[in-house]
C-alpha cells in the first residue's frame, strides 16, 4: 500500500538554520506565522557549528596560553604550561554545544517545527523536503531562503586531510608544527593567528598588496606587526600554486615577485572566499533571478524577483557576516507580516578577530571623501588609556569620521583589545544620528577601555584632555 504525500499547510517555510534562518524563522512566530524551518545539517548553521563560535573559542584559547608565557613584565613567571590540545577542542564542542541545543530550545518555545532534511522549490507556493528515507510536500504562502555559503575550492588544492578549509583548521587533532595559510582574509587572519599562539610555525600567502584588505592600511599594520611576534611569515602578491602531500605533511608551491618558492608545513588552510549555496534547491524552477555573482537579487525588503519569496544572509550580496544575516532575517520576517521594515546597511560593523582586533562601522575615512563629505578624522590612541595600559595592551586607536559642518558621526574604525565590543556603542551613535559632542558629554567610567570612545570625541571638537592637540 502506497501513502500518499498529502501536502503539509504553512504561513512560512524557511530553508536555512544558521544565524540568518533561526532568527528568521523565530522572528515570523513572534509575528502569530505558522513556520517550518528546514535544514539539512545541524541548527546553527556554520557559524555556530563549524564558524563564528568554535574559532572565538580557538582564539581564546591561543590567548590564554600566550598571556602564560608572556607575562614576565608583570613580574608573572610561568614554567611549564603545556596544552592538551584534546581539552582544548573538548571545551570548545562543549561551546557550541550549548548554544546550538540553546537555538532547538528557543525555535520550540516560538512553536516552530524542525525539520531534517533538502528542500526543493516546485513552484512558487510549494517545496518538497527530502531525506535519505521520504519526501514530504509543504505548500506555503511565504518561504525565507537563507541557505548560506561553502568555502570555495581552489581546483589545485583539492581539499584532503592535509589540505584543509576552515572546518577541518578547526578541528584538528593536535597542534600543527607548521601551518601554510593560502589567503589572508578575515578567516585566515584568525585561524592562522590563533595557531601562532600556540606556537605553530604560521606562513600566510596573500595574493592581494596587503592582508586584512577591507580594513584600512594602519589598522591591518597593527596585525601584521603583531603576526611577525609570533614567528608568522606573511607573503603578499603570492599565487599560490600547487601542492604536494605526502604522508606527514605538505610541500606549497607559490609565486612572489617573479619567483616560484616552496613551503613545507604540516598541514596548508585554503581560506580564499565562500560562494553562495543556491544550486539545486530549485531556484530557477520558480524564476527567482540571480545576479551575475550567483547572489540573490533582493529589494529593500529582502524580497526576491518572486514577490513571495524572500532571501537573506551570504546568498544576496553584501559581506558574508553572521550578524548581517541576523538583522536580514528580522526584516524578511517583519516584511511577510506586513510591516514596513527595510534594510540599512550603513551601521552594519565589521569586525575580524585578530591580535588586535580590528572593527569599523559606518564610512572610512577614504570612503567618505568619496561620498564628497568634507570631513574630520581624529585618533585617540590605546597607549594614552590608563586601563588599556593595565591590561599591558596599549597598541591601537579609536578613530572617528564626522562631518565637519555639524560633528555628525559617519564612520569609526577601533584597532585594538575588545574593539568588538568597544564598536557597538559607536554603531548606536551613527544609528541614532549623534555627534561628536554628544560622545564627549556621554560620562564614560574610570578607568575603561570605552573611554577612549569619548577622548576622540574631544580630539574631534578640538579640546583633548589626555593627548596634547
Amino acid at each position: 500500500m502506497v501513502v500518499g504525500d498529502f501536502p503539509i499547510e504553512l504561513d512560512t517555510l524557511v530553508v536555512g538554520a544558521g544565524p540568518g534562518g533561526y532568527v528568521a524563522a523565530i522572528r515570523a512566530a513572534q509575528t502569530g506565522q505558522k513556520v517550518t524551518i528546514v535544514d539539512k545539517g545541524t541548527l546553527g548553521g556554520v557559524c555556530l557549528n563549524v564558524g563564528c563560535i568554535p574559532s572565538k573559542a580557538l582564539i581564546q584559547a591561543g590567548h590564554r596560553y600566550e598571556h602564560a608565557h608572556g607575562s614576565d613584565i608583570m613580574g608573572i613567571k610561568a614554567e611549564g604550561v603545556t596544552v592538551d590540545f584534546s581539552k582544548v577542542q573538548e571545551w570548545k564542542a562543549s561551546v557550541v554545544n550549548k548554544l546550538t541545543s540553546g537555538v532547538e530550545g528557543l525555535l520550540k518555545g516560538n512553536k516552530v517545527e524542525i525539520v531534517k532534511g533538502e528542500v526543493y522549490f516546485v513552484d512558487k507556493n510549494t517545496a518538497k523536503v527530502m531525506d535519505e528515507k521520504s519526501s514530504q510536500t509543504y505548500t506555503f504562502k511565504n518561504a525565507i531562503i537563507a541557505t548560506g555559503s561553502t568555502p570555495i575550492e581552489i581546483p589545485t588544492f583539492k581539499y584532503s586531510d592535509r589540505v584543509l578549509d576552515s572546518t577541518g583548521a578547526l578541528n584538528l587533532k593536535e597542534i600543527p608544527k607548521k601551518l601554510v595559510v593560502i589567503g589572508g582574509g578575515y578567516v585566515g587572519t584568525e585561524l592562522g593567528s590563533a595557531y601562532a599562539s600556540f606556537g605553530t610555525e604560521v606562513t600566510i600567502l596573500e595574493g592581494a598588496k596587503d592582508i586584512l584588505g577591507g580594513f584600512e592600511k594602519q589598522m591591518s599594520n597593527l596585525v601584521k606587526k603583531k603576526l611577525k611576534k609570533k614567528n608568522a611569515t606573511i607573503v603578499t602578491e603570492a599565487m599560490a600554486k600547487g601542492v604536494e602531500e605526502s604522508k606527514d605533511g605538505v610541500k606549497v608551491t607559490y609565486e612572489a615577485k617573479g619567483k616560484e618558492e616552496t613551503v613545507e608545513a604540516d598541514y596548508v588552510l585554503v581560506t580564499v572566499g565562500r560562494r553562495p549555496n543556491t544550486s539545486e534547491i530549485g531556484l530557477e524552477q520558480v524564476g527567482i533571478e540571480l545576479d551575475d555573482k550567483g547572489l540573490v537579487k533582493i529589494d529593500k525588503q529582502c524580497r526576491t524577483t518572486v514577490d513571495n519569496i524572500y532571501a537573506i544572509g551570504d546568498i544576496v550580496q553584501g559581506p558574508p557576516l553572521a550578524h548581517k544575516a541576523s538583522y536580514e532575517g528580522k526584516i524578511a520576517a517583519e516584511a511577510i507580516a506586513g510591516e514596513k521594515s527595510e534594510i540599512d546597511y550603513h551601521a552594519i560593523p565589521a569586525v575580524v578577530f585578530s591580535d588586535p582586533e580590528l572593527a569599523s562601522v559606518g564610512y572610512t575615512e577614504q570612503e567618505a571623501k568619496d561620498e564628497g563629505y568634507d570631513i574630520v578624522a581624529s585618533k585617540f590612541p590605546f597607549a594614552a588609556n590608563g586601563r588599556a595600559l593595565s591590561l599591558n595592551e596599549s597598541e591601537g586607536f579609536v578613530k572617528l569620521i564626522t562631518r565637519k559642518e555639524d560633528g555628525l558621526l559617519i564612520g569609526a574604525q577601533i584597532a585594538g583589545p575588545n574593539a568588538s565590543d568597544m564598536v557597538a556603542e559607536l554603531g548606536l551613535a551613527i544609528e541614532s544620528g549623534m555627534t561628536a559632542e554628544d560622545l564627549a558629554l556621554t560620562i564614560h567610567a574610570h578607568p575603561t577601555l570605552g573611554e577612549i570612545t569619548m577622548e576622540a570625541a574631544e580630539v574631534a571638537m578640538g579640546t583633548p584632555i589626555h593627548i596634547v592637540k
